[in-house]
């Protein structure tokens, strides 16, 4: 069985990059397929163990390396010129076109999505405002080239055999856009370098790039009003607009290695989530630490966090989280006063035993044998 795995684009090593990676532990024999491909070595030997992609000319246009993005409205047309006539399996690990590859009838193709088009779909009046492309003649041009985006995607939506999804959250958005059912596997979680510690220190913490639908802007104002000792770890677009709302409790890091996160959160009161995320590994990291995570009610958190709403009376005996019903100072505040209320029902053992249900191993071995078992149906059936 000949196998190619093709992904958006490799230019850092995110969360999308670590399910490439966990694809490449339980397979070693895929060819690499991208859009372009601007790995450091490093990341190169980690997620792909080393091997070069093919590439699209994209890569080969000004800047196509950095500046990517601005060639969206080629991106089609560069994800289809891709020739993967010679594989009996392809999978892509999409959030944006690469589930659009061409593929002919005896080929299996399984579509691993993390979102359909954010930017094209259900953020595409936020992407269109921060863009500041509302208005004028920019803004036509942007709103028309991301109609014919969503056209395409749609027309693509019969191209894969199978959709898996991320979350239960992304399975809806694939059924309300593209009419499809999805699997549900949720992506994998380095729940192993996350340790236990007895010893909490009397602070909040929150990790994330600050760009605005993390919603950090809202994590720092309240904590700024209530005066509690938060700290933030992160960078990005939006620092300075978020180092300007920070009174003297909140502590803005920055970009912190990885060590240091770890130990930053260890030993973190609790971990405050405001992003309404397709998933969200970051609070499945605090709960690998036994961390208790006050989150944002909607999206993955529902499905990663087992969560209460300070307005439910009954508690489960095993809670991990607070939810916020909105996202505003006034409902992050009452979590966090009902956090504080209630502090001795989160058990941190309780709490890591939640996060190990994310782990790297339970994801690469459901992965790997959902895949085969779909591709040996797929064949029998043909």
């Amino acid at each position: 069985m000949k196998k190619a795995l093709i992904h958006d684009w490799y230019t850092v090593y995110g969360g999308a990059e670590r399910c490439v990676e966990s694809f490449t532990n339980i397979w070693d024999d895929f060819d690499h397929f991208s859009l372009i491909d601007d790995l450091s070595q490093k990341n190169r030997d980690i997620i792909l163990k080393g091997k070069q992609t093919k590439n699209t000319f994209i890569q080969k246009l000004p800047f196509g390396k950095t500046k990517y993005r601005s060639y969206l409205p080629l991106f089609p047309l560069a994800i289809e010129e891709l020739d993967l006539n010679d594989y009996d399996l392809i999978i892509s690990s999409s959030s944006s076109v690469a589930k659009g590859v061409l593929t002919r009838p005896n080929q299996f193709h399984i579509s691993y999505v993390y979102s359909p088009v954010r930017y094209a779909w259900d953020l595409y009046s936020q992407y269109i405002k921060e863009a500041k492309l509302d208005k004028g003649i920019k803004g036509f041009i942007a709103r028309y080239f991301l109609f014919k985006l969503r056209l395409w995607d749609y027309s693509t939506a019969n191209r894969p055999n199978q959709y898996i999804a991320i979350s239960n959250y992304v399975a809806k958005r694939i059924k309300k856009i593209y009419n499809k059912e999805s699997i549900v596997i949720y992506p994998p979680v380095d729940t192993n370098s996350f340790t236990l510690t007895t010893e909490t220190s009397d602070y909040y913490i929150t990790c994330s790039r600050m760009v605005p639908y993390k919603r950090i802007d809202l994590i720092v104002e309240t904590f700024s009003k209530i005066g509690k000792k938060l700290i933030v770890v992160g960078d990005g677009p939006d620092f300075k607009k978020i180092k300007k709302l920070a009174k003297s409790n909140v502590v803005l890091k920055g970009y912190v290695e990885k060590e240091e996160m770890q130990r930053l959160l260890m030993h973190a009161r609790a971990f405050i989530f405001a992003a309404e995320e397709d998933f969200g590994i970051a609070p499945i990291e605090a709960q690998a630490c036994g961390v208790p995570v006050i989150a944002y009610g909607k999206g993955g958190a529902l499905e990663t966090i087992k969560g209460v709403f300070p307005s439910n009376k009954n508690v489960n005996e095993e809670i991990t989280g607070v939810f916020f019903e909105r996202q505003s100072v006034n409902a992050l505040e009452e979590a966090l006063i009902y956090f504080e209320k209630n502090e001795s029902l989160f058990v941190k053992k309780n709490i890591r035993k939640n996060a190990e249900l994310f782990s790297i191993e339970r994801f690469e071995k459901e992965f790997k044998n959902t895949v085969e078992t779909l591709y040996n149906n797929w064949k029998e059936n043909k």
